[in-house]
């Protein structure tokens, strides 16, 4: 299991506000006179463009050599993250990024093993080095990362900037390494495989 001390992460938007009741409006009876004995042109209160943007949750995930895995929501309980007990499945951590935002972590994790089921998805991490690229997708759109880091971590630094919502987006795929401690029933380390956007976010192309 992927221990995590969760960093609360929080998004404020702005919108637009139409034309109000304190100010000149098209139409409004002296609005163009006002106008023209101050000398202050009218200002047009314009309507923002919808945004262009696509981001999704990811549905699953695409490995360097084209294997592929279910991803599922997980949220955070008491500071650890709640991966599919499925090890053949990952979770998306619900509190980061999706996919296709413009700043901060879309951070997916999963088992490297369980003593009932065997090995996990994420035992391929293992294998993944520096320059490969990761998919992920929902199905109808996709996006690819081309890893940029691959690296060890000892479990109580794991939350030092792995699940950081600030700075540019990025993908964080974890799982567990190093030597398993049977007295504390987990791995002494996490494995932490961090991934930049190769591009926008693109339709899923058809193989009919």
């Amino acid at each position: 299991m992927v221990l995590v001390a969760a960093l609360a992460a929080g998004c404020a938007s702005a919108g637009a506000s139409g034309t109000g009741s304190g100010g000149p409006a098209a139409g409004r009876p002296g609005a163009r006179d006002a106008s023209a004995s101050s000398g202050v042109p009218l200002v047009r209160v314009g309507t923002p463009a919808p945004s262009q943007r696509i981001r999704f949750v990811p549905a699953a995930i695409v490995l360097p050599g084209g294997l592929r895995a279910s991803v599922e929501p997980a949220s955070t309980v008491g500071g650890q993250l709640v991966v599919p007990t499925n090890v053949r499945h990952v979770g998306w951590w619900d509190g980061g990024a999706e996919a296709g935002d413009p700043f901060g972590a879309l951070v997916i994790a999963g088992h490297i093993d369980s003593a009932t089921e065997g090995l996990g998805f994420f035992v391929r991490l293992l294998r993944v080095r520096v320059g490969q690229v990761v998919t992920v997708t929902d199905g109808r759109h996709q996006a690819s990362y081309r890893v940029i880091a691959v690296r060890s971590v000892p479990k109580n630094a794991l939350a030092t900037g792995t699940f950081d919502q600030t700075g540019p987006h990025r993908l964080v795929l974890i799982t567990c390494t190093g030597r398993y401690d049977r007295s504390r029933g987990g791995y002494e380390r996490n494995l932490v495989v961090t991934a930049v956007p190769t591009g926008v976010v693109e339709p899923v192309r058809s193989t009919g």
